[in-house]
């Protein structure tokens, strides 16, 4: 029940961020200055060669609107930076963006979602929606995956957190005249869902369905741990716990390692990069950072 849970927190994230990508054009940002004297917090990274600077930055894909978090060191490496790298393009177009989700997401098979389940997943899938007064034929036509992500949304929602607060759109917000560049596609980010097996994305939106009551309050022990610059312990929340090998490669190992062999080519050319990554791709022991210094690259903590 644990990693169901932290996958299900984890999903609802990274769709609560999908979705401030198709917004971020439209969206009003709230300041997310730290106050003055405040001690910072989220966890920050570096590596450097005589003519190449690249941070690393831990997110957390989205934040209630009162948190603030951006401080000296943060805004420093910002203002340094002519690149800034996101997972994904936040820039990109949205209707192309929601076009493209759409059409991975619609269920080729005959036979409706809910027709795909057994009797006890589909009675507490309702159960489920009934209680958010979304009827229940509301994704009979798309796949478990995007059925899941969906789901998971809503517990955040009602917590107060939103698309217009993550930190990808704020950190866009202050990358006014500098080269913009992605990680990955939004084919290559749904595709990790998208991939799936049937039976492994049915098995998927089930425990997404059981761990749905807990999302929120996975998502406020994440911020907090995140806030407080806490990566050991981010990383033992975010990635020790999912106990599913193929879904643990899919979503951090595989990704990290093209992620780091990404880095270790922009390390050939000169200039200031700042990469924001969620949080748990730099924590832990297949982090990001791990797989740099086993590429013989020095990483380092940046600290106030």
């Amino acid at each position: 029940m644990q990693s169901s849970r932290i996958l299900a927190a984890g999903a609802a994230a990274i769709a609560l961020a999908l979705s401030s990508a198709c917004v971020a054009r439209q969206a009003s940002v709230t300041d997310a200055t730290m106050p003055a004297g405040a001690v910072p917090g989220p966890a920050l990274w570096q590596l450097a060669d005589e003519d190449t600077t690249i941070y690393l930055f831990g997110t957390v894909h989205v934040l209630p609107k009162s948190v603030a978090w951006i401080d000296p060191r943060i805004e420093s490496a910002l203002t340094a930076s002519q690149e800034l790298v996101f997972e994904l393009d936040v820039e990109a177009d949205p209707a192309g963006m929601q076009q493209v989700m759409a059409g991975m997401a619609a269920l080729e098979s005959e036979q409706t979602l809910r027709d795909l389940m057994t009797p006890e997943n589909r009675m507490q899938f309702e159960e489920a929606l009934a209680s958010y007064q979304i009827p229940a034929a509301s994704f009979d036509r798309v796949e478990p995956w995007l059925a899941a992500m969906t789901l998971s949304i809503v517990p955040l929602l009602k917590a107060g957190y939103n698309a217009e607060s993550g930190v990808e759109l704020a950190l866009s917000g202050r990358g006014t005249g500098k080269t913009r560049g992605a990680l990955e596609t939004i084919e290559q980010q749904i595709g990790v869902f998208d991939s799936m097996p049937m039976d492994a994305q049915l098995t998927y939106l089930d425990e997404t369905v059981e761990a749905i009551p807990e999302v929120a309050g996975t998502v406020d022990e994440m911020v907090a741990r995140w806030l407080e610059g806490d990566a050991v312990s981010l990383a033992a929340l975010l990635n020790e716990e999912m106990d599913n090998p193929e879904l643990y490669r899919r979503l951090l190992s595989d990704r990290n390692a093209n992620w780091a062999e990404w880095i270790d080519t922009r390390m050939d050319a000169p200039g200031t990069v700042f990469i924001a990554v969620g949080a748990g791709h730099l924590a832990g022991k297949d982090s990001v950072q791990e797989l740099l210094k086993g590429r013989g690259l020095t990483v380092t903590r940046v600290w106030q």
